[in-house]
């Protein structure tokens, strides 16, 4: 049997380049796989996610379709990658967030839930018998000291806060378009928030979307539930970016 690469690939989960003396996951290529991109944009007093929402088959339930998944009723992840893997990860961090408040007697914090799913991700890395999850989550929610917290997470273990991150097939473009409208840190009213965040995946992916071909979900610091908005909130928003263009 030949024992060479197939397709470009290895047989190996997790390789080490001898280039650079980094670790080369293809967890990463599976979340480009998924074709889905998402934008996560930090306001002044308010966080906003958009990713879109594909639906593979004609007779599938829209409404089972979701890559937002609240974590607890204040933290919400974005999963962006594999839809399983991304299930898998967010029961575990109901569960840990759920042990953290019982323990605790307070709600798990948005960093401590960040560190804690990039912990997970890091020790798949170190097994042959486990495999890297092809998931990169954003978390996102407000903390009583610091504010609004935005977190990206991905396969590799790396976890790191931002003002504004990107996900998926063209995060590279979404993040060189993010760069401009966040270089001089605007401090975004939460309306600001959304519709930079929308009009940024509709600037990468050149096309007009409707209510229905994207998600978001928001958190603000007056309310600090973790929310999806309804399709008439988010056609709402896509109204006004298409008057103000």
């Amino acid at each position: 049997m030949s024992r060479g690469t197939g397709a470009g690939y290895d047989r190996h989960i997790t390789i080490f380049s001898p280039r650079d003396a980094s670790i080369k996951l293809y967890a990463f290529k599976a979340v480009k796989a998924a074709a889905i991109t998402s934008i996560a944009v930090r306001g002044k007093d308010s966080i906003c996610v958009v990713t879109q929402k594909k639906v593979p088959d004609k007779l599938l339930d829209q409404t089972s379709v979701s890559h937002l998944f609240p974590i607890t009723k204040y933290l919400g992840l974005l999963a962006t990658g594999m839809t399983a893997d991304a299930r898998s990860l967010v029961q575990k961090a109901r569960n840990e967030a759920a042990e953290f408040r019982f323990k605790w007697g307070y709600e798990m914090p948005v960093d401590v839930l960040a560190k804690w799913i990039a912990d997970q991700a890091q020790v798949y890395t170190q097994h042959a018998y486990m495999r890297p999850l092809g998931v990169v989550a954003i978390v996102l929610g407000i903390d009583e000291e610091k504010g609004p917290q935005l977190f990206k997470c991905d396969p590799a273990g790396h976890f790191f806060g931002h003002k504004a991150t990107s996900a998926g097939l063209k995060e590279q473009e979404a993040i060189n378009f993010l760069e401009k409208k966040m270089k001089n840190d605007p401090g975004f009213s939460f309306d600001e928030t959304v519709q930079t965040a929308i009009s940024a995946l509709q600037s990468v992916l050149q096309e007009d979307f409707k209510a229905t071909e994207i998600e978001v979900g928001v958190v603000r610091k007056e309310d600090t539930v973790f929310r999806v908005l309804t399709t008439d909130q988010i056609d709402e928003h896509l109204t006004a970016i298409s008057e103000r263009d």
